[in-house]
């Protein structure tokens, strides 16, 4: 990461809001006790320090707390630190745009839930749209939170949304191309195919997951997401026909058994489905791992890629 808005003028006062990524009760030379933080935003951190702490005066401090912090940017052996003055837990009334402080997706939870929403309320096939809405409502507060992956494309705070909403984009796009296409049971299987993630990712109140669950390490969203359909078809009395062609979609949507689908597509619409996720999440990859690069320069190596380096065109924009 690069350096965080609270450090940007290094020497002087600031004062901003902050995520606390690691926080440590330690003891000096004299034996009076400090906090040793690492202090994070979306564009960076830095290491800090409370002198003199103590738990009566200043609070007790945990990972992952949003704070409100003034001080100065000090050096310590050539590299920069953070001295914190004063201290204190974010209030409600203090208004934090979360944007600033965790990778969010570009675009607003709310409007896109809502526009997933409206495209199921559009749908002719009365069972597909009481399902799809279903779901939607039924998991709606996790959905405007939860992040696509840990570490992979997406993980950011609402990037479920997100990937789903672009996946979505381009199944409406390639309906119209193929106008023979069942464009309704192709959009609501893009809309649910990652639904399981609502249950594999260990996601906290910031939107971001650090691990799987349980279920998610045994499991896996796939099968999680064809669970979650059934139970749902059952509430919404939505016809078995209808129920296993989108349990198809989410077993067949990685394409392969290398990447995690045992059954490969056996509908048009499961196949046109594999191809926009796999697009989807290969080109944010790409885009994320193009950012910085000068044109005529390469990326580093990408693991997510086949551990391809990507090169940016001269005339291009960095």
């Amino acid at each position: 990461m690069g350096k965080m808005r609270l450090t940007a003028n290094a020497g002087g006062p600031a004062e901003g809001f902050c995520l606390i990524k690691s926080v440590a009760t330690r003891t000096d030379v004299k034996g009076s006790d400090y906090l040793d933080l690492v202090l994070a935003d979306s564009e960076g951190e830095c290491v800090a320090k409370l002198w003199n702490y103590s738990r009566v005066y200043h609070g007790e401090f945990a990972p992952n707390d949003i704070v409100k912090v003034r001080g100065s940017v000090q050096i310590w052996k050539d590299n920069e630190q953070f001295k914190i003055d004063r201290i204190r837990l974010v209030q409600p009334e203090d208004g934090v745009d979360m944007s600033l402080l965790v990778p969010c997706a570009p675009f607003d939870p709310k409007a896109m839930y809502d526009e997933l929403y409206a495209i199921a309320q559009g749908f002719q096939n009365e069972d597909l749209k009481r399902l799809v809405q279903y779901l939607l409502r039924e998991n709606r507060e996790q959905l405007l939170l939860f992040p696509a992956g840990v570490k992979l494309h997406h993980a950011t705070r609402g990037g479920l949304l997100h990937h789903t909403l672009s996946v979505v984009h381009l199944a409406q796009s390639i309906a119209d191309r193929y106008p023979w296409l069942d464009r309704e049971l192709l959009l609501a299987g893009a809309t649910l195919h990652d639904i399981g993630k609502l249950v594999e990712l260990d996601t906290g109140a910031l939107g971001l997951a650090g691990a799987y669950t349980a279920k998610g390490q045994l499991l896996g969203h796939i099968s999680i997401g064809m669970s979650m359909i059934a139970q749902a078809a059952e509430v919404t009395m939505v016809p078995p026909e209808t129920a296993m062609l989108l349990e198809h979609m989410l077993l067949a949507h990685h394409g392969t058994p290398e990447y995690g689908s045992p059954r490969l597509p056996m509908i048009p619409e499961a196949e046109v489905l594999s191809i926009c996720d796999l697009l989807d999440s290969r080109l944010y990859e790409m885009r994320a791992a193009l950012d910085g690069v000068a044109p005529g320069g390469f990326s580093e190596r990408i693991w997510a890629l086949d551990n391809r380096q990507l090169y940016r065109p001269n005339g291009t924009q960095a």
